[in-house]
């Protein structure tokens, strides 16, 4: 019998639990989703109309493997606005989206036997990423009595002489939340007391509703010791261009580009002349507000439609996510939302996708047409009704 040639850790990684279950809905006829992160906007057309032009001037080669110095410096200018400080030409670094740049991350700083905090629940790929670095993902679990924000004293019963790194997602996938300065800042002294290295996914920073959204980087004694993972897919529609940045100290930049220079060798030098374009065209303010208060009323709508079914959730304040409990019908999240499959063809996320203490949760995403979302909201409350 012939020897199996695939790495063991890789043999032993789950699926993702959102592929899995949209292997099944994509099976299924007249089945709805609320299933999908991913903005139902098109990019707006200014940036596009960018792209188009570089492509017909031949400006197809290769970039800088750190992206072109006109989109570092772009970005830099950018992340004042969430008094964050950097340099273009060090301190920033172009990514195949805000992925690459977890990935790059993680092998850039860890090594085998090191201790990552995930704080979960959590974007699906930041274990699996751990992992394949050899190091051993941790949970941080967060609770919905808390609003699903990090703790102080959750952080510190999970520290032990092994933790390297800390990652962070706020605004939070699948739970919308947030983290407010007051929070930021005892985690952020309990940082530095362990001497822990910070990664920041702030994929969501300009989707947040009523409070603008606060980076840890920006608090004292934080920018040295903490990474910022953004990109365009979010806030500017721009999900298929692949396109994301790392903000942080110089050093820990230079080896990311190190081994980016090896594996990618640059981002997508088209997505990368639109992205100064959506960075600096004076539309761009406008353009986010209006999503943002697009999000916010279909926000509003998926909130109410669970609360009338009787659901528990903490209310969302970023992304664009709720994540209510369906632990009082007596089901897990698995079987909730393979009966609400089966019964009423609506596809949802199983909370447990995202961590353990996803269980007895499932995802809704408010990123499509509000009709979609009342179609949706109704057949699950046919569904729920007379189940709690």
């Amino acid at each position: 019998m012939r020897k199996s040639y695939i790495s063991n850790i890789v043999k032993a990684m789950p699926d993702s639990g959102i592929k899995d279950f949209f292997d099944v809905a994509n099976s299924l006829d007249g089945a709805l989703s609320l299933g999908v992160g991913e903005p139902d906007f098109a990019t707006p057309e200014y940036i596009r109309d960018v792209a188009i032009d570089s492509i017909r001037r031949a400006d197809t080669k290769y970039t800088d493997n750190r992206g072109t110095a006109e989109l570092r410096r772009a970005v830099a200018e950018y992340l004042e606005k969430f008094d964050l400080h950097y340099n273009g030409e060090d301190g920033i670094l172009i990514t195949m989206g805000a992925s690459e740049g977890i990935d790059l991350a993680l092998r850039t700083l860890v090594d085998p036997g090191d201790e990552v905090l995930v704080t979960e629940p959590c974007y699906v790929s930041y274990e699996p990423c751990v992992e394949l670095c050899g190091g051993i993902p941790v949970a941080l679990n967060t609770k919905e009595s808390d609003g699903f924000r990090l703790t102080a004293s959750g952080l510190m019963e999970k520290i032990t002489d092994k933790t390297k790194v800390l990652m962070i997602s706020f605004p939070n996938n699948p739970t919308g939340a947030i983290m407010k300065a007051e929070d930021l800042e005892a985690v952020a002294e309990i940082v530095k007391e362990h001497d822990i290295f910070v990664i920041s996914d702030e994929i969501y920073a300009e989707l947040t509703y009523g409070k603008k959204h606060v980076s840890i980087a920006s608090l004292p004694g934080m920018a040295e010791r903490t990474l910022v993972l953004n990109g365009f897919s979010k806030a500017f529609a721009m999900t298929g261009w692949r396109l994301g940045f790392a903000a942080g100290p110089k050093e820990v930049i230079f080896f990311m580009n190190k081994i980016h220079q090896f594996t990618t060798m640059s981002a997508n030098t088209t997505s990368q002349y639109a992205a100064v374009h959506a960075l600096n065209n004076p539309l761009r303010e406008g353009l986010l507000g209006q999503m943002r208060d697009e999000y916010d009323k279909r926000r509003d709508i998926m909130v109410q439609g669970f609360l009338e079914m009787g659901l528990s959730l903490a209310v969302p304040e970023g992304a664009f996510y709720v994540f209510p409990s369906v632990s009082a019908l007596g089901m897990g999240s698995q079987e909730f939302c393979s009966r609400l499959l089966e019964e009423q063809r609506v596809a949802v996320i199983p909370g447990d996708a995202f961590g353990a203490c996803g269980e007895g949760y499932i995802r809704c995403s408010y990123a499509y047409a509000e009709e979609m979302i009342t179609k949706c909201l109704q057949r699950i409350a046919l569904f729920v009704k007379g189940r709690i």
